[in-house]
């Protein structure tokens, strides 16, 4: 397991509603959707908390894909929960409720041998959290991290403090010009790179997303899909497949190991987004993963030149 992707974030029960229909106490969290994607690529540990309420077959169910969960604390009281609705902008979930339950006391934990992980995603919590995450961690060769909306308003210096020890950085175009007061992502990139990370990726939703490594921008479309049933946790299985890919490469630092990390992190959203909850990843195996990739890749090619005409 030190050579893990260790993952720290939210394991949670949803209640989500959207205009293709509804699921109710369903499994999700930043950490369950990072995980169910990165464990097609790598082998993932998970740092969390979940209340006695926590139903046993998502515990097994994790365990029968590989995740480690030999970090995920269970505390008196209950899980984590979350309600929310979609409308016709899948793009911006309506919060309806939202219950901390026992995550308001989570104090991450390492165990020895996540300490030595190679490489550790801090989901978006409390960025105070992920630098506590990040103090109890052997020098790791790569930091990732996510954010929201929240922490960037509620604690921006603790999160300007925590990004000059992060490699790569995931945040959508919205939280990311909130972050930077910029009006352009690009611009917006261009900035938090400058506080740290060396890679930025910035979402898009159905728009796409742009990496930004060194100097150089990158643009990517998002997998062309006519139906969403439910977006939630499409974020998180981006970077999940994102950081799965890279850490099955060790390609931390090249460019082209980078651009197929971000169709990898496209496709296996893709997938997530076409039911509710983790029902669509949880089976989800590597081959579809590849196949996908290489239908994504043939949607892009274009030929460099101009085309003779017969």
């Amino acid at each position: 397991m030190s050579g893990s992707i260790v993952v720290v974030g939210s394991v949670a029960l949803d209640s989500v509603k959207t205009l293709e229909g509804e699921s109710k106490e369903a499994l999700g969290g930043s950490a369950v959707y990072f995980s169910l994607a990165a464990r097609n690529f790598h082998p993932v540990s998970v740092v969390g908390v979940v209340g006695r309420d926590f139903p046993a077959e998502h515990r097994e169910m994790l365990s029968d894909k590989g995740v480690d969960l030999s970090g995920l604390k269970v505390m008196p009281g209950k899980t984590f929960r979350w309600h929310g609705k979609f409308g016709r902008d899948l793009s911006n979930a309506k919060t309806l409720a939202t219950h901390l339950n026992v995550f308001s006391e989570f104090k991450p934990s390492l165990t020895a041998e996540q300490r030595r992980a190679p490489v550790v995603f801090l989901a978006n919590i409390d960025p105070e959290l992920q630098a506590e995450v990040l103090s109890q961690m052997q020098s790791p060769a790569v930091v990732a991290c996510d954010t929201m909306d929240y922490w960037i308003t509620s604690k921006p210096e603790a999160l300007k403090e925590l990004l000059s020890k992060v490699h790569i950085f995931f945040a959508n175009e919205g939280e990311a010009k909130k972050l930077t007061k910029q009006t352009n992502a690009l611009r917006a990139a261009h900035v938090i790179s400058e506080w740290g990370p060396s890679v930025v990726v910035i979402k898009k939703g159905e728009h796409g997303a742009i990496l930004k490594v060194g100097s150089k921008f990158f643009v990517f479309p998002a997998f062309p899909l006519e139906s969403v049933k439910d977006p939630t946790g499409a974020g998180d299985t981006f970077a999940g497949g994102f950081m799965g890919y890279l850490a099955s490469t060790r390609g931390f630092d090249d460019a082209d190991h980078l651009k197929r990390a971000m169709l990898y992190g496209t496709v296996t959203a893709s997938f997530t987004v076409e039911d509710f909850s983790t029902r669509r990843i949880e089976s989800l195996r590597r081959e579809q993963l590849d196949e996908r990739f290489e239908d994504f890749l043939d949607r892009l090619s274009v030929a460099r030149g101009v085309p003779a005409i017969a």
